[in-house]
């Protein structure tokens, strides 16, 4: 039906921009040009340098025949030029791919060439495995890349050259672009990020400009950051296109403090020196912060504010960064949402709760991002919405456009991720009388024993109270009896010990008798490069160590 409001009031380009993140480069360069944008060691640049340097990256890949659709890959740490990257690929329309810097040559030539890479952009640091990759691209799929070589200054090893050019000269060669626009169409891809492949090959996770945009404001609005933050780079630029933040500081006009690794002497002396307030970061990253001695927390700024991601941050972890005067908002997200996209929004009312209450409402995963259009529990058998009883368990589903494209070249898993209208997390939850979503396991993490489900997490999180452990995982373990029984591999820390003992009678204060572990293995735990554990290595471990005894 065409009404009076459909007549003669077309979109134009007065009135009509597509979104993009690109924007806010502009913006921030246009009115905060004279404002510190980024600080790594002792290179400084403003606003106005930041974006005439993305501007030349980008007549750079230009020049190369970079343009829409095409995929530029990066291996950088948490450096300046992946700020660039972050900026100078989406203004040609092309295709951000940020590699996992702890992949292996294997894994990085197959994602290369499935996302038919053109260009890498790769620091000095990763010169060896990168060399490996390459080789292996040209000899199994024929492949080549323009590869540059950026030579950090803060990089002190020896890495070689892999590249044709080193990323200032390249980039010095190169008049900047006039301006840094986003696509005429904002459903173009702005980014393809590869999931861990922990089951078969990788997926690649197709993001939008649209998506990009809505989830860096969503951050800000999440976080209620003010203009101007300055914000700590502990959390992989590479992980989830750094959950959107590399866009969300430029729409602040605030300071990108870049550091390579994220150990605890370099985030908190960076805190100190650049009066640092907003960071992101997996629950380890934040548990080193906490576990520091006192003396190296002194003249940290007060009130800093950390955002956490996980399935279910351990209540140790909380109750630790409270204690030392933190602020810690907890979000939950997957790649395919862009990384974070729900979050536990802390109610004035809980201040008035005890500080164990306080820690369990604030580990919950919350309610939608603001800009999210739809988050809910569901049975994902018949797509009926669980009951908020706190009791009714299903799995966390996403709807918006905070939700990906789909994966590339996999239009079956894109259909089965995306069935019945919503996107499936995989995650097992339930939702409270509040109507705020909690995790209880991922539906391949539970563990059946005896005909009973024990959340993985559960048992975690009674393992985090006792103050000698670092870190812990539990899996499930074969067994004749109960088919299944928890097994917990843990860290503790350097100036505690506990014996095996000793836990297990711990998580009896805490724990249903048949959740408490039966087995405790004192190991090192394998975890990504986002501090993520890899529990299909501990499962791996676990049939291994069965089938042996």
């Amino acid at each position: 039906m065409t009404t009076i409001y459909d007549q003669h009031l077309d979109k134009n380009p007065a009135n009509f921009v597509a979104l993009s993140p690109v924007s806010f480069v502009e913006r921030a360069a246009e009115v905060f040009g004279d404002l510190p944008a980024v600080i790594h060691g002792h290179r400084r640049y403003n606003w106005a340098q930041t974006r005439e340097r993305s501007a030349r990256l980008a007549a750079a890949l230009q020049a190369h025949g970079i343009g829409r659709g095409h995929t530029v890959s990066t291996m950088l740490a948490n450096t300046p030029e992946m700020v660039e990257a972050h900026y100078a690929v989406p203004a040609l329309g092309a295709v951000l791919n940020t590699l996992n810097t702890r992949l292996d040559a294997a894994l990085l030539a197959w994602q290369l060439n499935h996302c038919e890479s053109e260009v890498l952009i790769t620091d000095r640091e990763f010169a060896p495995v990168i060399a490996a990759a390459l080789q292996l691209l040209r000899q199994q799929h024929g492949r080549a890349l323009l590869v540059i070589d950026v030579c950090d200054s803060e990089y002190t090893g020896l890495g070689e050259r892999v590249g044709s050019h080193t990323y200032e000269d390249w980039i010095g060669g190169h008049a900047p672009l006039a301006k840094l626009e986003g696509p005429a169409d904002e459903w173009d891809a702005i980014a393809v990020s590869y999931t861990s492949g922990t089951t078969g090959d990788p997926k690649g996770v197709v993001t939008h400009h649209r998506g990009a945009y809505l989830n860096a404001v969503s951050n800000a609005a999440t976080w209620t950051m003010p203009h101007f933050p300055r914000y700590l780079w502990t959390l992989p630029m590479f992980h989830c296109n750094g959950w959107c933040f590399p866009w969300t500081v430029a729409l602040l006009a605030g300071t990108h403090v870049c550091l390579r690794k994220p150990e605890a002497v370099a985030i908190l002396e960076a805190m100190r020196t650049h009066a640092v307030d907003h960071y992101c970061a997996a629950p380890i990253v934040h548990s080193l912060i906490y576990n520091a001695p006192a003396a190296l927390r002194e003249g940290i700024p007060q009130g800093v504010r950390g955002m956490v991601a996980g399935a279910a941050p351990p209540a140790a972890m909380i109750e630790g960064m409270a204690g030392i005067g933190f602020a810690i908002t907890h979000v939950y997200g997957l790649t395919e949402v862009y990384g974070p996209a729900s979050v536990a929004v802390q109610r004035p009312a809980w201040a008035q709760q005890s500080l164990a209450e306080q820690t369990r409402l604030n580990g919950r995963q919350g309610v939608r991002y603001a800009l999210q259009e739809g988050m809910t529990v569901m049975d994902p058998q018949t797509m009926a919405e669980c009951p908020a009883d706190g009791q009714t368990m299903g799995e966390i589903m996403f709807r918006g456009n905070i939700v990906m494209k789909g994966y590339l070249k996999n239009p079956a898993s894109s259909a089965e991720a995306f069935a019945g209208g919503w996107f499936h997390t995989g995650d097992l939850a339930v939702m409270e009388p509040d109507r705020y979503v909690k995790i209880k396991d991922r539906s391949k993490d539970i563990i059946i024993s005896g005909g009973e489900n024990i959340s993985s997490l559960e048992v975690e999180d009674a393992l985090y109270r006792h103050p000698a452990v670092l870190a812990c995982a539990v899996v499930a373990k074969p067994d004749a009896k109960w088919g299944e029984t928890p097994l917990a591999y843990v860290e503790t820390r350097a100036d505690r010990s506990v014996s095996a003992e000793e836990l297990i009678a711990h998580c009896r204060q805490w724990l249903a008798s048949y959740k408490v572990p039966r087995d405790i293995r004192f190991e090192e735990i394998p975890k990504t490069s986002t501090g993520k554990i890899q529990k299909f290595q501990l499962r791996e471990r676990a049939r291994a160590g069965t089938a042996s005894e």
